[in-house]
């Protein structure tokens, strides 16, 4: 763990010894290096068991894809920050950085912790970097606003964890990961056992995000710059559903019953957010209301706590992560071109970028889950499993996939197709930075097709 610990920490030295003019290279080598080494970790992760172990840190199979994902990440970052940060002074560039590297920093922490109450600090702790990049790198001046809705709702939902570990500390002796998964299960019948249950899930739901308590996330992808749109899509959403598959087996008697309410708001959240999306006229919001019906389905997967649905839950994770990063680094270069997130004043784009073009039409088809990406494989799974758990989800789930491939043909056609506006006959070419970023998407969510068992996680 700490060959990919110490190198990250010292990028930081990195980015503020490096000379200006060498400044964004040098931190791209560095990480990319970084997310090469992490692939070590694959050789381990189709043991059931823990590897890499130190006191505090480890590794096993649910954990390793995140933690190369997040890796993987940093580098694309640096990537698609390189454009429009290139006229601030230096030490604004230096700092963007640094609080990118820091955020990698804090996601390995979490992903890596084998104690829970270790998890929950990292888990707060990735707020900072990220409010600090939304609020002050974002693009209009509703980003303080996106940024208190993002603190508050995390917050709120956080502090009732706080409380439930320590007592599930008091109650077992122990947080750790190693052994929680083997204690005796808890005999809880009590209506204060009700609401110590709704505590320990309630921060992962609210940062998945589970529909109801959502409106942080568009506001935040709305707002915040590329980097911080990449991450919160990529990563960050995935550290509810990590803490959910952690906690649950530990609740197992309870879970049973108090699931219900959370399951239907999750299904529910898949039709509805699929629906606002049909209507979006902003394009970022539209990518992120999608993030937030594929995470229902995630959400949904891991609450019936069936092996198939937890499989097909890290899945759609690992590929959702790769897909949706793809989608806004895409809306991203037509927004550096024509200043506007509004669709319809971007229109017909194929005619002017048709390279960029054929990406957006990737793009798409992995966020509606074409055949054979790992986007279906996710969606399968979790889809099969809850329709062993009920037969009437499948109704839900069948709406909800139908109308995520109608709002991503939407996207398609209205920015690529149609009527070019008179306005943008004077667009920048793409350049071979940006077609290197969405490929370095795209290629390893083409090579998982072929050892999908990278990702399957657990032998549950």
């Amino acid at each position: 763990m700490l060959k990919i610990l110490i190198p990250t920490i010292s990028l930081l030295l990195t980015t503020w010894l490096s000379k200006p003019n060498q400044l964004w290279a040098a931190s791209l080598a560095q990480s990319f290096l970084i997310a090469l080494a992490s692939l070590s970790w694959l050789k381990n992760s189709q043991n059931s068991t823990w590897n890499t172990l130190s006191p505090y840190m480890g590794t096993d199979a649910l954990s390793t894809p995140l933690l190369i994902l997040t890796c993987w990440l940093l580098p694309l970052m640096i990537l698609a920050s390189q454009n429009h940060l290139s006229f601030e002074p230096i030490n604004r560039q230096r700092a963007y950085i640094s609080l990118l590297i820091s955020l990698q920093i804090f996601l390995i922490l979490a992903f890596g912790a084998t104690e829970m109450i270790m998890f929950y600090i990292m888990f707060e702790a990735t707020l900072v970097p990220t409010l600090f990049i939304i609020t002050r790198w974002g693009n209009q001046k509703e980003r303080l606003n996106a940024g208190t809705y993002f603190l508050f709702y995390t917050l709120a939902g956080s502090l009732p964890l706080l409380v439930a570990l320590l007592l599930l500390q008091n109650e077992l002796g122990t947080l750790s990961m190693l052994t929680l998964s083997y204690s005796d299960p808890l005999q809880l019948s009590s209506y204060g056992a009700n609401i110590w249950w709704v505590g320990c899930v309630l921060a992962f739901l609210v940062k998945m995000p589970l529909y109801g308590v959502h409106l942080w996330l568009p506001k935040a992808h709305v707002e915040a710059p590329i980097a911080g749109s990449m991450v919160l899509a990529a990563v960050l959403l995935k550290l509810g559903g990590y803490g959910m598959i952690r906690i649950l087996p530990v609740l197992h008697p309870l879970s049973q019953n108090l699931a219900y309410p959370f399951l239907v708001l999750a299904l529910w959240g898949i039709i509805m957010t699929g629906t606002i999306c049909l209507r979006q006229t902003d394009l970022k919001s539209l990518i992120a209301y999608s993030s937030v019906s594929h995470m229902g389905l995630v959400a949904g997967g891991i609450l019936i706590q069936t092996p198939w649905g937890l499989t097909g839950a890290l899945i759609l994770m690992i590929a959702h992560g790769l897909a949706s990063s793809a989608l806004f680094c895409l809306a991203n270069t037509n927004y550096e071109r024509t200043h506007s997130r509004t669709m319809i004043l971007a229109r017909a784009l194929q005619m002017i970028l048709p390279l960029m073009s054929s990406w957006w039409f990737l793009g798409t088809l992995a966020n509606l889950a074409l055949p054979p990406l790992p986007n279906l494989m996710g969606e399968l799974f979790i889809i099969t499993s809850l329709f062993q758990w009920s037969k009437i989800t499948l109704v839900v789930t069948g709406l909800g996939t139908l109308i995520t491939a109608g709002y991503s043909l939407y996207l398609f056609l209205m920015s690529q197709r149609g009527q070019m506006p008179k306005h943008m006959t004077n667009l920048n070419p793409t350049h071979t930075r940006e077609h290197l970023l969405i490929s370095l998407h795209f290629i390893p969510l083409v090579l998982l097709i072929s050892k999908p068992e990278i990702m399957w996680g657990l032998h549950w």
